[in-house]
Parts: structure tokens; sequence; C-alpha cells
């Protein structure tokens, strides 16, 4: 099965025609809802029927919406993701503080691995610092370790010069690229019955998304690096797909080899499984051969 993220670019009709997504323009096209795992549109001009929202709910693909200058600006997550949500949620709500702490100390430490990896790959000495701030951390990473890695890094890899606050392509291509990744997570989040709201660190009462932007930590290197590698003097269409074909690159999670969509599947549910059985040891990350 090939997975498709399908992004509609510009005006279009979009309904549903017996289990296939139908875009409408000059010319129709039809792609089978059951190979796609996420829909993002990005034009304005754009419409879409209720039957074709209500498919691509049931088959859990995550539809993300632009705003008129074509970042992300929401997306639909279905009330319930999986047969037994209450359960889930349930079991949520009853996560310890304690496991809570021991499962974030242990997401920080990968992200902060991952990006000392990427540092090494682009022969950055301020790698061995990453290194030593993982050795620092405390339970909860209560002394910010996390903090102080991400300056560090940050400025090794784009520049001493280069702050996430100014308005450049740089940050345009990582603020697009992170929102990609956190709607992917929050998919793999209802998808498993749970809600996105309660997190295990980030706890804003305006935040949508705590859990996702909790869990995905370890990849944004991910999307780091392919910014990197796209060096952006401006960030329009070319340059968002660019960045969206880092879904589709492979990386290697619990022995095998899959795709980063299909990896953040695989960590997500091992990541509840370790909330669940209060047991770090059962969450799986991905690794890359860089």
């Amino acid at each position: 099965m090939s997975w498709r993220t399908v992004v509609i670019t510009s005006n279009a009709k979009l309904d549903y025609q017996m289990g296939f997504l139908v875009v409408r323009r000059d010319v129709a096209t039809k792609i089978h809802i059951s190979e796609i795992t996420n829909l993002i549109i990005e034009s304005t001009a754009v419409s879409l029927t209720a039957a074709l929202l209500c498919e691509l709910m049931k088959n859990k693909v995550k539809v993300v919406f632009c705003d008129e200058k074509r970042n992300p600006s929401s997306e639909l997550i279905p009330y319930y993701g999986s047969h037994d949500t209450s359960a889930k949620i349930k079991k949520q709500i009853a996560w310890t503080n304690e496991t809570k702490a021991l499962v974030w100390t242990e997401i920080v430490s990968e992200k902060i691995r991952k990006q000392a990896e990427t540092l090494e790959y682009y022969f950055k000495s301020e790698a061995d610092l990453l290194y030593g701030y993982i050795k620092e951390i405390e339970i909860g990473d209560t002394t910010n370790r996390e903090g102080f890695a991400a300056k560090v890094y940050f400025n090794a890899l784009f520049g001493m010069d280069f702050t996430r606050t100014e308005v450049n392509s740089t940050n345009a291509a990582l603020n697009y690229g992170y929102g990609i990744i956190l709607s992917c997570f929050n998919r793999e989040i209802a998808a498993n019955g749970y809600i996105t709201q309660i997190g295990l660190f980030h706890d804003n009462m305006f935040n949508q998304f705590n859990l996702g932007s909790d869990i995905m930590e370890p990849f944004r290197p991910i999307i780091d690096r392919a910014v990197k590698e796209l060096k952006p003097v401006k960030f329009e269409h070319e340059e968002k797909m660019e960045i969206l074909s880092v879904l589709n690159e492979q990386v290697i999670i619990n022995g095998r080899t899959e795709t980063v969509d299909n990896a953040i599947g695989i960590y997500c549910r091992s990541v509840f499984d370790a909330m669940n059985e209060n047991d770090v040891s059962q969450i799986k990350f991905y690794r890359n051969e860089l």
C-alpha cells in the first residue's frame, strides 16, 4: 500500500464518491481514501462536501487547513478515534505525575540526542556539549537542559546570528514543518483513542494540542535537517513540497525500516504503552543513518 499526503494548492471542489476522494477542476481526479494519510488544503479557494469530511474522519485521515498565507491554521480531529475511546481517556486522566515526569525525561533526552547527532553530521563540535547536557538531565528536566541545548543547537546549525523569533525563510520552513509533524501526532493520538489536550509536560489551557506538543519533540530534528539541506531563500509552494516529502523518508524503528509517517504511529503507541504500564522501557525511538 502506498500512503499519500495529498495537497490541494488551487481552486477546486472536493467531494466523496464510492470510496474515492474526487478533486474536481477542469478534469476530475480520483484518489481512493484508503490510500491517504494526510490531506492538506493549502488554498482558501477550495470547497469540500460534508459527506467527504465524514468519510475522511471515519478513515482517520488527518485534514489540515491553511490560511490565506498558505500556512497551517487548523485541523480536523474526530470525536471517536477508537472503539474504546472512553476507556483510553479514563486511563489518560489517571496517568500519574511521576510517570509523566519519567517519560518526559526520556523524550527530552532523546530529542537532545537527535539534535547532537544532527550536529555531528554537519561536523559541529557543539555536539559534544549537547551530549553533556543529556548526562545532566534530572527527572522531569527541572533544570531545563532542553532549553540550554536548543540555544546551542540552533546557533550551531544555522549561525550565531540566528534566532527562532526572526521573520525569515528558515523560520518559516521550520514552523511549517513542525506544524505538519504536530498534525501527524494529533492524528495518531486521536486514532488511538486519547485526547490531545492533556499532556505530559505542556499544560497550557489555551493549547489544544498539549500531548502532541510533548511527544513530537524527538522528531523535530528531522525537520531541522531538511531545512538545513533546503537552505531556503524563499518559502513558497516548491519549498513546502520539499518539507512535506520528509514524511516519506525512511528511518529505523523497532528493528524495521519505516517511513517517518509510519514511525510516528509506532512511536506514539509505544509512549501510550509506557504511560499505561508505568514502564519507560516500552518507548520505541527511531534512529536514522545520518
